[in-house]
C-alpha cells in the first residue's frame, strides 16, 4: 500500500465519523509531545477515547502495511524534522485509570509513573518508588522496561493487557511472556497497551515517601531540567555511559542546537526551536569519540520515529 494524501484523507475521514470518543486530526505536529520538544508532524493522529474507538482503529487498520506508531508520554522518543508518513495514536484520559485491590495495582497505560509512584506509596505499598524520578507512561515503560535507582518495570508487573494494531487481535501477557531484559521487552511497536498490573507489597508510608523524596533531590542535583529524553545511551556492562561520554571529553560538545548536558553527559539537550537532526549528529559524534577512546561501542537508549 502506498502512503499517498488520498490514503491519509479517506483514513481521517472514516476515524471522524466512526469514532464516537476520540479527537482526529490531519497533519498534527509531534515534537511538542515529546520531552526533546523537537520534530515535524505525522499524517493522522487520533487521541483515542476508549477502549471500543482503539478496537475500531485496530479493525481498520489490521492485515494493511499502513505505518503506526503508539506515542506515550514522548519521554524517550525523538521525532524526525521531516515527521512521520503514517498514523499516530495518542492514549488519552481513557487509559489513566488507577486503582488498587491489596497489594494488586491495576493502572490504563497512559498513567504517568511518578502519579502511580506516589498513588502507591499513599496506599501503603513498596516496591514502585523508584518511578517517581521517570516522567513517562505506564504503556511506554513497559515496552522499554523504563527502570532507575536499581530497580525496573520487571520487578513488579506481573501482567500486561493491550491490542495488536497490525492483525486486531487482543492480548494478555504474563510476566514471563514480556520477556524483560535491561530497557527492552517483548512488546512490539504495533501492540498497544492497554492496561498494566503490578504486584507490591505492603510497607511503610513515612519511609516510601522518604526514599520518594531522596530521589526527587538526587535527580535535581545530579540531572538536568529542560528539553532531553533522559539517558541516550544504554549503560554497559560494568560501566556507565555517562562517566565514558565525560571521559571522551564530550561534556558541553556542541552541534547546532544540540548540545551534551555540563551536568550529566548520558544527557542530550535541544534548544527551543531546535533540530533533531543535531541531535542525531550529536549522538553520531559522541558515540565516534567513545568508541575511538575506548573501544566500546554505546546503544542508544532512545526510540526514533520517521527516520530512514
Amino acid at each position: 500500500m502506498r502512503e499517498t494524501p488520498q490514503l491519509w484523507d479517506e483514513l481521517y475521514e472514516f476515524f471522524v465519523e466512526s469514532l464516537e470518543q476520540s479527537e482526529v486530526k490531519l497533519h498534527e505536529p509531534l515534537g511538542e509531545k515529546t520531552t526533546y520538544r523537537s520534530g515535524g508532524g505525522c499524517s493522522v493522529f487520533v487521541e483515542v477515547g476508549n477502549v471500543n474507538d482503539l478496537n475500531a482503529v485496530a479493525d481498520r487498520i489490521k492485515n494493511t502495511d499502513i505505518p503506526i506508531a503508539v506515542l506515550g508520554n514522548g519521554s524517550n522518543l525523538l521525532i524526525s524534522d521531516s515527521g512521520f508518513n503514517g498514523l499516530v495514536l495518542y492514549l488519552g484520559d481513557g487509559f489513566k485509570s488507577l486503582s488498587i485491590d491489596g497489594e494488586k495495582v491495576f493502572a490504563g497505560a497512559a498513567a504517568i509513573l511518578p502519579v502511580v509512584a506516589r498513588r502507591t506509596v499513599a496506599a501503603g505499598l513498596t516496591g514502585f518508588e523508584w518511578a517517581v524520578g521517570v516522567p513517562g507512561s505506564m504503556g511506554g515503560a513497559v515496552r522499554m522496561n523504563a527502570g532507575g535507582h536499581g530497580s525496573d518495570m520487571s520487578k513488579s508487573v506481573s501482567r500486561v493487557e493491550g491490542i495488536d494494531l497490525a492483525s486486531g487481535e487482543p492480548f494478555a501477557f504474563s510476566l514471563r511472556q514480556l520477556n524483560f531484559s535491561y530497557r527492552e521487552s517483548s512488546i512490539t511497536s504495533t501492540q498497544a497497551v492497554t492496561k498494566v498490573v503490578l504486584n507490591l507489597a505492603k510497607g511503610n508510608i513515612e519511609k516510601s515517601e522518604e526514599e520518594i523524596s531522596d530521589i526527587v533531590r538526587w535527580r535535581v542535583e545530579n540531572q538536568p531540567g529542560g528539553q532531553n529524553a533522559g539517558s541516550v545511551f544504554t549503560n554497559p556492562k560494568g560501566d556507565s555511559a555517562g562517566r565514558l561520554i565525560e571521559a571522551a571529553g564530550c561534556k558541553g560538545l556542541r552541534i547546532g542546537t544540540a548540545y551534551v548536558s555540563e551536568k550529566h553527559a548520558n544527557f542530550i539537550q535541544v534548544d527551543r526551536g531546535g533540530k533533531s537532526q543535531d541531535v542525531i549528529s550529536l549522538t553520531e559524534e559522541v558515540r565516534n569519540r567513545v568508541l575511538e577512546e575506548f573501544g566500546i561501542e554505546l546503544d542508544s537508549e532512545n526510540h526514533f520515529l520517521g527516520f530512514n
